[in-house]
């Protein structure tokens, strides 16, 4: 049944730095599908489900900057506008969570156009989604690569190592903290490691699956709006790579007993709400395969975790709740450049943003997380690999028809995988 939350927005201060918060009413249902019908496309039938360090994220005052962006499809200049609405109550997350970024030289590049042909800024590609993510009071990216240390070159595949300024980038979108734990956490060793974690640190964002000490892969806890959180990243390998001799703590692996013992080790921390990020499954497959069904029963049969989100197939997935915790299998990719292979569809370049609401129910304490609501992206290649809002595209009266049907195109395969989550702006 649909599901309609009430608006509201309250400013924050994360990591020392005041950024906006809004979000508006969330609408379930079958929007995704009418939508697609007044834009023209083919018509789609949805296949429903059957079913940071320790930083402190406070609450301050009511009055609201965002960000909306409009313009042409080779601009991504956000304007601003104030907005004064309701403070809401302590006790009450709202989180947004997508899919990979995953680096490749035609990306960077871009970046080094961004920046006037020397550097990097990769903020522009990030622009369109800004409004979304920082509307949030908790935004996690999927980081899938490795910074590239140090007096190293960036790289692409099959080691990748991204630019250091990529960070900056991913945090200037209004993201605070990013999963790491992937199947190349590896690709520039331990270097790379120390590079991404310090680039993260650097911008005053969290992180979970790497690490640096044998401490730091240890769960963590978090405090976003009176509820104290936690935030845990595995993988499935890494690419036939090994950590060092001794190391296996630099990064986390999709052990479940491990998994559940870390959810555990957090409650004992005072966590009081607990998300996963799993990277599994099998690229370049929608389908969710059944290994990735089985860890997810395993897991959320616990009563350790609230919450997993799912990365590494570069496709779109089911979103599913298994006994009773919500479970978004994959989210796509957010930034890359595939299809960089013939068997990588052009549905790599489609994404979502998976905005989340909990509370902690008053009577009990404990949380309870409502339906998610899934924000359509696509990635546009030709114009600066800028992450485009499909939405917020194809309500715009100047699209060309080309235009017009490449978004169209994107939302019929979006909606094809979760298009019941899916809400108009």
């Amino acid at each position: 049944a649909p599901l309609a939350l009430p608006a509201y927005a309250s400013a924050v201060t994360s990591h020392g730095k005041t950024r906006s918060h809004r979000v508006g009413v969330l609408a379930l249902g079958s929007a995704a599908m009418m939508l697609l019908a007044a834009c023209g496309g083919a018509s789609a039938t949805a296949d429903p489900d059957p079913t940071m360090a320790l930083t402190p994220i406070v609450s301050a005052n009511s009055s609201v900057t965002a960000a909306p962006v409009g313009g042409s499809t080779s601009s991504t200049s956000p304007t601003s506008t104030t907005t004064t609405l309701p403070a809401r109550p302590q006790g009450e997350v709202t989180m947004a969570f997508s899919g990979d970024i995953l680096i490749h030289s035609s990306v960077w590049k871009d970046a080094t156009t961004n920046a006037g042909g020397t550097g990097y800024d990769f903020a522009p590609m990030f622009a369109e989604i800004t409004p979304l993510v920082s509307s949030v009071d908790l935004g996690v990216c999927h980081l899938e690569v490795p910074i590239a240390p140090a007096g190293k070159q960036p790289s692409t595949f099959p080691l990748y190592g991204a630019p250091k300024e990529l960070v900056a980038g991913i945090h200037s979108a209004g993201y605070d903290r990013c999963s790491n734990a992937s199947n190349h956490s590896l690709d520039q060793g331990v270097a790379g490691i120390e590079a991404t974690l310090g680039a993260l640190d650097e911008q005053g964002m969290g992180h979970a699956g790497m690490a640096r000490t044998p401490d730091e892969i240890e769960p963590k806890v978090f405090a976003v709006n009176g509820v104290t959180m936690s935030h845990l990243s595995y993988t499935w390998g890494y690419n036939g790579l090994d950590t060092p001799k001794g190391e296996s703590w630099r990064s986390a692996l999709n052990n479940p007993k491990r998994i559940i013992s870390d959810a555990k080790k957090a409650r004992a921390m005072g966590a009081q709400f607990v998300v996963v990020s799993m990277h599994w499954g099998t690229e370049p497959l929608a389908e969710v395969t059944s290994a990735q069904r089985k860890l997810a029963a395993e897991l959320t049969a616990s009563g350790q975790i609230d919450l997993i989100v799912g990365h590494h197939s570069h496709m779109i997935q089911k979103i599913e709740q298994i006994n009773g915790v919500w479970v978004v299998f994959g989210m796509g990719d957010s930034l890359s450049d595939l299809p960089t292979r013939a068997y990588f569809p052009p549905a790599t370049q489609d994404g979502v943003v998976v905005m989340i609401t909990m509370r902690l129910d008053p009577a009990t304490g404990k949380p309870v997380v409502a339906a998610p609501v899934v924000h359509p992206t696509w990635v546009d290649k030709d114009h600066g690999h800028v992450i485009r809002d499909v939405l917020k595209e194809l309500a715009r009266t100047d699209l060309s028809a080309g235009e017009r049907a490449t978004y169209t195109e994107s939302l019929r395969r979006t909606s094809l995988q979760v298009g019941d989550f899916i809400t108009p702006h």
